[in-house]
Formats: structure tokens, sequence, C-alpha cells
């Protein structure tokens, strides 16, 4: 089969089984698809489905509204070359549980005048580059003690992050961490996550004072899209043996970019622009739509 659909879940709950498998399966069959059997990748929270015979969209669009109210993710794809050699990964929302900017105003007092330009910025309705500074620009004076605070107690990882970074570099591939957030927080998270490598933009501090102000130039959306491309040929790979992983607007070039884009429950926009999504599952669901089984998942 030259296609294959895979359905994930998040693997607290394993809500899927036998069943369910088979009503994808059904709803393939019924879109025109010829199916192969389906394939146990997870118990209770993945399965491929083999087929052939209809669009990659086509087929993630029956399954979808077949297993409207189940808890579960359908994504469709070419069935070849599907494992990637480069994982590149957005982390506010992403990799972390939050947006570290918004946390890091809330201990300054500010979060009700950053937290909405954020989420302005995230939907795509105003720009990354503007917005960030806009947002660092209220933070100036306040002390940088304030950035070991946010790393001490708000930064934590998206469940099956560290699964996600360590398989792939356990098979032979690459882990980066690519943020429009700050170099110092990325650092740590690449570190805790054990991702290759990290690029973030870097907060300006000078007499143990954020100054409001960011390193030039801003690392935005058409950087992010630039570093997968560096990324790929410092590997000699195309980008499309790549998986990208983000939310916000400012994922999406390097999402179009990468072989395998993924947003990560993510704003309608990203959800709407790129070719696979992960509504239900935590970050492991990347390792499946990639084809591994649990059992080939690095150790935690």
């Amino acid at each position: 089969m030259q296609q294959v659909l895979t359905l994930t879940a998040d693997p607290a709950a394993r809500p899927l089984d036998d069943g369910i498998a088979a009503k994808a399966a059904g709803a393939l069959a019924a879109a025109g698809a010829r199916t192969g059997a389906p394939v146990l990748l997870a118990a209770g929270c993945a399965f491929d489905l083999p087929f052939e015979g209809i669009a990659d969209g086509a087929a993630a669009a029956a399954v979808r509204a077949a297993l409207a109210g189940v808890p579960a993710d359908a994504n469709a794809q070419p069935a070849a070359g599907r494992r990637k050699r480069l994982l590149v990964a957005d982390m506010d929302s992403t990799v972390i549980t939050v947006e570290s900017l918004d946390e890091l105003a809330d201990f300054a007092g500010l979060r009700d005048r950053i937290a909405p330009v954020t989420e302005r910025a995230m939907r795509g309705e105003i720009g990354f580059e503007e917005a960030l500074r806009e947002r660092v620009a209220l933070l100036a004076g306040r002390p940088a003690s304030l950035l070991d605070r946010l790393l001490a107690e708000r930064v934590r990882l998206t469940p099956g992050a560290r699964t996600l970074a360590r398989t792939a570099r356990a098979h032979g591939g690459r882990a980066a961490l690519v943020s429009g957030g700050f170099d110092f927080v990325t650092g740590a998270v690449a570190r805790m996550a054990g991702f290759d490598t990290h690029r973030g933009n870097r907060l300006l501090v000078a007499d143990g004072r954020l100054t409001g102000e960011v390193g030039e130039p801003i690392l935005g959306k058409d950087a992010k899209r630039d570093i997968l491309r560096e990324l790929c040929a410092a590997i000699g790979v195309g980008t499309g043996d790549a998986m990208a992983v983000g939310d916000g607007a400012n994922d999406i070039p390097m999402l179009a970019e990468a072989g395998a884009g993924v947003a990560f429950r993510a704003k309608p926009a990203v959800a709407a622009a790129a070719r696979l999504r992960i509504e239900h599952g935590d970050l492991t669901a990347l390792l499946h739509l990639q084809g591994y089984r649990e059992e080939e998942f690095a150790a935690d």
C-alpha cells in the first residue's frame, strides 16, 4: 500500500480499540480507498491503516468525520519516507506547556498587558517581530533574576517531549529546538528534553536588569524556516526528510517547508495550514506518525 492513515490518541487514556480501527478502515473503503490490515503501534493509542486509491486529505477527512466524538487524531500521508532524519520543534505551548514570555510577565505584574498581545501574534493577527518588541519593552527595568524564577516555577515539559527528542536521536536522527522565545529558556529546555541543539531570541540584560530590548535580528517565522533549511543542509538531507512541529502562526512557514509539518494543539489558522495535526495525543504521536511502535521508543 502506498499510503498510510495513522490514528493516535492520548496514551494516558488509551481509548482506541479494534472496533474503532475497523470503523476507520470502513470509512476509508466507503470513500473509495483500497485498504490493508490495521497495524497496531501502541495498545489503545495508535494504529496504522494502510490504503491507496484516494488522496491523503480525502482519507483523513473521511475518517475524521466517521470518528466524530472519538478523542483521536487521524492523519494520512505517503507510506514511503515517513521516518524523518531531522526533528525541528517550536518551544512555547509545544515542547513546554506555557508561553514563557507570558509567565515572565506574570511575575512582573504585566500578564494582563502582555498575554493578549501574545495571543494575537500566535493567531497571526499581528506581526511576530513587532509583537515581541512591544511585549519585551514593557519588561524594562525588571530584575533578570525573574528568568531563573521562570525556569524553576513555570517551565514544564509537555508530556512526550523527552521521549520524542530522545527517540529521534536514538534512531540516528537529529533534534533541534527552534523558538521565537528566549535562548535562556531554550537552552534549559533543550537540556531537559534531550535536544541536540537550540535557537532562540536574546533577551538583553544590563546591570542585572532587563533592558526591554531583544537582540537583533529577531528569530521570527522566516528565520524558523531558514534554520530548518540550514539544519537539513548540515546533515546532508533535503527538507522533505524533516519533521517540524509547532502551534503558532510564526511556525507556518517552517511547517510548510518540512516534509512532515505537524500542528500540535494549534491555533485554527495553523491547524488549517498544516499537513498533519494533533489535538488529542501527546508529543509521542509524532513518533507514531513516523511509524514507530511504542516498544521502539527511547526510555524517558
